[in-house]
């Protein structure tokens, strides 16, 4: 059966009206992480954040400095580690932190692109308000306000959140349907245009998520755009008929292959070969 090419949008992928665009005006199909993902991903970073800053106090501790030089050191490792670190980190991989990493989220910039040391420095420095002195209240409502679960942070530094794991590719593949395998020694199914080919195969990958009543309508629809490339036409539910129709045109396209492939490996020897008299150099 004929794969798809290019991804199904599915219902988390924002509407082409607010698509991320390239800077050659490309729409990007990508699928921006949730709230929920994203209070996810901060809540480890806070946590190891907060491991640092205990392990960098305790260690100041020891060094057994007077007052004013402790209060001085101290606020050094606040902001090292409040804007300094994330920063760099940012900026060093490219969007991602350790708790972005654990959840499969990198952050980039609107039209798609790796975020640089500006991003992340303005995402570090309104996080420190957002997250640190609201306790990740302003950041989590304006996250949920935003239709791209935007925080405070990526409105400013004009980012946003993106998913990078997606689910397993899963080919879907079956042979011509029983009823009609005496309709498929003599039929005669020309190649189907390739638009028309990815919705046919969208169609199985999703069938069996759709309701009865559409799911008809929908085979009924692919099948009269499909009737025009096949001869004869079998009396047979759409349905049923698009799968013998996928299946044989998937079939005859891997024997077409397999043909050439022999054919090529039959002139290997000669394409491949030293002219008589050739030397050898």
């Amino acid at each position: 059966m004929p794969e798809p090419t290019a991804p199904v949008r599915s219902a988390s992928v924002r509407p082409d009206d607010e698509a991320v665009l390239t800077g050659e005006a490309v729409a990007l199909d990508v699928r921006p992480a949730s709230a929920v993902m994203r209070a996810g991903g901060a809540a480890i970073d806070v946590v190891v954040t907060v491991a640092l800053g205990l392990a960098a106090l305790l260690a100041i501790a020891g060094l057994e400095l007077d007052a004013a030089a402790g209060r001085a050191l101290g606020v050094a490792v606040i902001v090292a580690l409040l804007v300094v670190l994330p920063t760099t980190v940012e900026t060093a991989s490219r969007g991602r932190s350790l708790g972005k990493l654990a959840l499969g989220i990198r952050v980039v910039r609107d039209d798609g692109g790796a975020i640089g040391f500006r991003h992340a420095l303005i995402r570090a420095l309104v996080g420190v308000l957002e997250i640190w002195l609201t306790l990740g209240g302003l950041a989590v409502l304006v996250g949920f306000l935003n239709p791209d679960s935007k925080r405070l942070g990526d409105i400013l530094a004009g980012t946003h959140g993106q998913v990078e794991r997606v689910p397993r590719y899963e080919p879907l593949a079956f042979g011509v349907p029983a009823p009609l395998a005496g309709w498929a020694a003599v039929a005669d199914v020309g190649r189907l245009p390739d638009p028309l080919a990815r919705r046919v195969a969208s169609f199985f990958r999703n069938a069996a998520h759709l309701a009865p009543a559409s799911r008809h309508r929908v085979a009924q629809s692919l099948a009269a755009e499909v009737a025009p490339y096949v001869s004869p036409v079998p009396a047979a539910e759409p349905e049923l008929f698009l799968a013998g129709v996928a299946a044989l045109r998937r079939e005859r396209d891997l024997a077409a292959l397999a043909l050439e492939q022999r054919r090529i490996d039959a002139l290997r020897p000669v394409l491949e070969s030293r002219p008589i008299g050739f030397p050898e150099r």
